[in-house]
Formats: structure tokens, C-alpha cells, sequence
């Protein structure tokens, strides 16, 4: 497997303090989190987790992508919505993996052209780009 090469404009810089129970802030303090494992992992869930720091992520990152290819085909995508779901859980091996499922909402434009822009979308996402082979990724169109 080749290393993209990607000529960086930007780089984001945070730092985690004591893992998944604690917490999280970026250099520029725009970023200040508690995080705390969910109810489901047997933590307390008072806080953010890294999983929905990452849906966050990603569904914004999904969303930009998604513009860019509806304005390179001129199709109005205003009024549409993104949402990305992390799951986590154990692997056969003994680890520990990410699913993620993206759920768009496109309301101006019919299915078949909501789920050809929603694919394409894929395809230039940075998101999607480091998790394809890594994660299952399921796509849906509401």
C-alpha cells in the first residue's frame, strides 16, 4: 500500500490528557473538551468520547466534499445534511475497531442524482480517504 503524498495548507494540533477519561484541547485553545468513555463502555458518559469527536469530524468534512462536487456538476445540494455514525467495538483478532455509516439528506435533488453525488462525495472526502480499507463505510441516502 503507497503514502498519498499531500501538500499541506493546514495542520491541526491537539493533545489528549489521560487517554479516554479526561481530556482533550487543540494548540489554539478553539478546542476544550472533557471526554469520558459512554455508559455503554462502563464509563461515566458525562463528557464528549473520541467516536463522537470523530462523527463530528467526519460528517463536516463529508458535508465540504459534498458542496464540492455538487458545484463542479452545478446541482444545488443548500438544505442538505450530513450525518456520520461511529461504532465501536471488539475485532475478532482481540482489538478493538471503528464502523461508520454516513446518512445524507438531500432534499432539492431526486435519489438516483442524491446517491450518485453522495458517492463521488466519497471519493474526494479526506475522511474517506483514511479510513477506505481500514473501516466498513456504508453510504445511505434518506
Amino acid at each position: 500500500m503507497s503514502i498519498q503524498t499531500v501538500d499541506v495548507v493546514y495542520t491541526a494540533v491537539a493533545t489528549a490528557e489521560n487517554g479516554r477519561d479526561g481530556r482533550v484541547a487543540s494548540d489554539d485553545g478553539r478546542l476544550d473538551v472533557v471526554v469520558n468513555p459512554p455508559k455503554e463502555q462502563g464509563g461515566s458518559g458525562a463528557g464528549t468520547n473520541p467516536e463522537q469527536l470523530f462523527a463530528a469530524g467526519y460528517s463536516a468534512c463529508f458535508q465540504g466534499a459534498l458542496s464540492v462536487v455538487a458545484r463542479r456538476e452545478n446541482v444545488d445540494v443548500s438544505g442538505s445534511r450530513v450525518t456520520a455514525k461511529v461504532g465501536i467495538g471488539k475485532t475478532p483478532a482481540g482489538g478493538f475497531g471503528l464502523t461508520v455509516e454516513i446518512a445524507a439528506s438531500i432534499p432539492k435533488v431526486d435519489a438516483a442524482t442524491a446517491k450518485d453525488l453522495v458517492e463521488k462525495a466519497h471519493q474526494v472526502c479526506p475522511y474517506s480517504h483514511a479510513t477506505r480499507g481500514n473501516i466498513e463505510v456504508r453510504l445511505t441516502v434518506d
